[in-house]
């Protein structure tokens, strides 16, 4: 049977800790008790672990072996910033895909009420995600970076560059993955899609357009479609 998992948000030596929330869903509605085992993820590494102390606010762990689990393929996410309720659907869900980072990017048509709100959301997007993450069975949320203006977000970007384009019409996203290896980025546009001058920062910076297709697709949708796309496509 699989034993459930769940990610330490503390590590000391071999024990790892579960706090606050976390340890009190573990306690009060599961109802961990002394000697149960699990599988903790302690930073970044996935144990065996067996429950040495239980209370609604923290629970330890005495922590064994490694377990083996699958390396996913390093992919980042460059998101433009939308409305928070259809961006935090999308956070969950691209992290429950697997990808590795997400950085949240003010671009010329996010609007700017959301951009001035954008870093105060941080901490509950990395709480969507390490929650997802412990859904997924992940050994580690994704690092959700704090806003960056889009020509800052995308400097330096190493690996494989994809920028989704709604006017490139001739290369589809999975053309563009062939024969690609992590680590990747893909970059996603706002409602609106991207403006010509946008488009000439990314090719600039080396990254090659591609397209899902032909019809028009919100950015939830076209973020969490073509991430699935990559998974399939690209290996480690």
């Amino acid at each position: 049977m699989t034993r459930r998992r769940w990610i330490a948000d503390r590590v000391e030596g071999d024990r790892a800790f579960l706090l606050g929330p976390n340890a009190n869903h573990l306690f009060r509605v599961l109802r961990a008790k002394v000697g149960q085992e699990f599988d903790v993820a302690a930073n970044g590494v996935l144990r065996s672990a067996k429950v040495v102390f239980a209370s609604h606010d923290q629970v330890e762990f005495e922590l064994g072996a490694e377990v083996e689990s699958a390396a996913l393929p390093q992919i980042t996410v460059y998101l433009s910033i939308f409305k928070f309720d259809r961006m935090e659907w999308a956070l969950e869900k691209l992290t429950e895909l697997g990808v590795g980072r997400v950085v949240p990017m003010i671009a010329q048509r996010t609007e700017e009420h959301l951009a001035k709100a954008a870093a105060k959301r941080v901490e509950r997007w990395r709480k969507i995600a390490r929650e997802a993450s412990q859904q997924a069975r992940r050994v580690a949320p994704p690092e959700i970076a704090g806003p960056l203006a889009l020509k800052n977000a995308i400097a330096d970007v190493e690996g494989s560059r994809i920028v989704l384009a709604e006017t490139e019409e001739q290369i589809s996203l999975r053309a563009a993955l062939s024969g690609l290896r992590a680590p990747l980025a893909l970059a996603f546009g706002p409602e609106g899609g991207w403006p010509e001058a946008e488009l000439a920062i990314f090719n600039a910076g080396g990254w090659k357009p591609a397209s899902l297709g032909h019809t028009i697709l919100r950015a939830e949708t076209a973020a969490i479609a073509a991430v699935a796309v990559a998974m399939a496509e690209i290996s480690n």
